[in-house]
């Protein structure tokens, strides 16, 4: 089984994952990372360079490898969600699909200084982050098998809380929050 983390890009995938693979004894495999081990460069110069349809494909080969592995936490991009293929990967193989979940407020904050996302650029990034949420959030929605709020609780909270559900084979709670609209604020600051 891999455990198989998706979520809008701030979200934590790669630093919940990384302590949740510690917690279960696993490997972390970050999709992103992956590509760019392969490629050789940047996703960013990759994207400038060939276009994102192009990079959707090779994300497309790279989601089938890595869900397939045994005893994975694989952390996405945060797009890997738009292609049916993908969403079908992740959910493949006994997987276990994590939508680690946050507003856009706090997507804003914690992505307001990146410059290595290229659908991040040259754009107001609040505006942008409301679009994908709202294009993105059902499909998360559509494969997660738990939905885990990141934007209360700390990374190793929620790493603990997500190796305990995943231990005893429950349910991860999901908090009931009033800012299940895009872009709500939240109270954890």
């Amino acid at each position: 089984m891999t455990v198989c983390l998706v979520g809008m890009p701030g979200s934590g995938k790669s630093t919940v994952g990384r302590q949740l693979a510690r917690l279960l004894g696993w490997q972390l495999l970050d999709s992103d990372a992956e590509i760019e081990r392969e490629l050789g460069h940047s996703i960013r110069s990759h994207f400038e360079q060939h276009g994102e349809e192009s990079f959707r494909a090779l994300e497309e080969a790279m989601i089938a490898k890595l869900a397939a592995l045994p005893g994975v936490v694989l952390a996405t991009g945060g797009g890997a969600i738009l292609r049916e293929a993908n969403r079908q990967a992740l959910k493949g193989h006994g997987n276990t699909v994590v939508y680690l979940r946050a507003s856009v407020d706090d997507l804003a904050r914690r992505l307001r200084h990146d410059t290595q996302r290229p659908l991040l650029q040259d754009v107001d990034p609040a505006v942008r982050l409301r679009q994908l949420f709202a294009q993105r959030d059902p499909l998360y929605r559509s494969v997660a098998d738990h939905v885990v709020d990141t934007g209360r609780s700390s990374v190793s909270a929620i790493a603990h809380l997500l190796a305990m559900q995943l231990e005893l084979g429950a349910p991860a709670a999901v908090p009931a929050t009033p800012d299940d609209q895009p872009g709500a604020a939240t109270d954890s600051a």
